[in-house]
């Protein structure tokens, strides 16, 4: 087996800046998740949160929130799904009689 020496691990300037950019918009993120969930549609007005990375607002409610979450990860895989056209041929296939 042969000995390599250690590796060199530099922490920079930009590293921790990008560190703490980053905490602090998932710190964001979960107050306004905390706010949402606590203040939930005050005299029947839906509340309305902005996501800090997809830049887009959304309706709060059960099922947008997995809706939100869904579309957030397929973004950041680079997952883009295209609906197939609810066609007669595209359900069949091209039958011939």
């Amino acid at each position: 087996m042969l000995r390599r020496k250690p590796t060199r691990l530099e922490l920079k300037i930009d590293d921790t800046e990008e560190f703490e950019s980053v905490k602090k918009e998932l710190e964001a993120r979960k107050r306004q998740r905390e706010e949402a969930e606590s203040g939930g549609g005050v005299g029947g007005a839906s509340v309305i949160s902005v996501d800090i990375i997809g830049g887009g607002a959304s309706a709060s409610g059960s099922s947008s929130t997995a809706t939100v979450r869904a579309e957030l990860i397929n973004e950041r895989i680079g997952y883009k799904p295209h609906p197939k056209p609810a066609t007669l041929p595209t359900l069949f296939g091209s039958l011939q009689f």
